[in-house]
């Protein structure tokens, strides 16, 4: 049944209006005062060009995390039925919600040389999370993980139960039943799953800082590049270095939503 349409409302089209511009006006801040005239020079500098190389590895990875742990965890929030299972949703999403600074410093306590984990992990493996980049990954999925996890487990609550029920009793195995009916029913949140924790893995910041350092070509990535280039007075730089990100986050974000259909 189609939509039916609504009628012309000023009020509300005055407001959106505003809101649209409040997004607007700090990105049109930020594309008028940049360096146009040597911006290659400036993102092509060692510095920068190893901000970038890290950014990559380090969210790609933390993403990559997300998928082969974070899309079980989903599924079993989803689906399963067991004791806690609201404390295990809530300490999961915990994140999202905390200041990075503090994810940070809860990393250093667990994963850190004498955390609780990380001083048995150092004494038996020789294995040293902060200041690494391994550290820098593990903070980043610390924060951005939570979006995919419930992200997922909204798109599994939303499938229609009964066509995998139909699926099994015409005979289909467990995994042809999630190959062909499930994944392609949940592909649409698990893709935006995706891109959400790779945005948010790429703009990580307080908790990477604490926990991994800032340290040129070892684990500095983009966001570090850029708030060490802003409070060293190289404004050009940061402001060059943020235009990357922001251009590189909205071709993601508008790709995903025209792969997504209309809307």
């Amino acid at each position: 049944m189609p939509l039916r349409k609504q009628a012309f409302n000023p009020l509300l089209a005055c407001l959106a209006a505003v809101t649209v511009l409040f997004f607007v006006f700090p990105l049109a801040g930020l594309i008028g005062g940049a360096p146009w005239g040597r911006i290659g020079a400036v993102i092509t500098t060692r510095t920068s060009l190893d901000a970038l190389r890290l950014s990559i590895i380090a969210s790609l990875a933390s993403t990559a995390l997300a998928l082969c742990f974070g899309f079980p965890l989903a599924w079993l929030l989803a689906r399963g039925r067991f004791p806690g299972k609201g404390l295990v949703r809530g300490l999961t999403t915990l994140p999202m919600v905390l200041p990075p600074v503090v994810g940070g410093i809860a990393l250093l306590l667990a994963y850190g040389r004498r955390g609780f984990i990380g001083e048995p992990l150092d004494n038996a493996t020789g294995i040293t999370l902060p200041f690494t980049l391994p550290g820098v990954i593990v903070a980043e999925s610390f924060v951005a993980m939570p979006f995919f996890v419930i992200t997922v487990e909204s798109g599994l609550r939303a499938v229609n139960q009964k066509l995998e029920d139909a699926a099994r009793s015409l005979g289909a195995g467990r995994w042809t039943v999630f190959r062909r009916v499930t994944l392609p029913l949940v592909w649409p949140s698990l893709a935006a799953g995706t891109v959400l924790t790779w945005a948010r893995a790429l703009g990580e910041f307080g908790a990477t800082i604490t926990f991994a350092g800032n340290l040129p070509g070892v684990t500095q990535t983009m966001p570090l590049a850029i708030y060490i280039s802003q409070s060293s007075d190289r404004t050009d730089e940061a402001i060059a270095l943020s235009l990357i990100l922001v251009v590189v986050s909205l071709v993601v974000m508008v790709f995903r939503r025209d792969r997504s259909g209309p809307g």
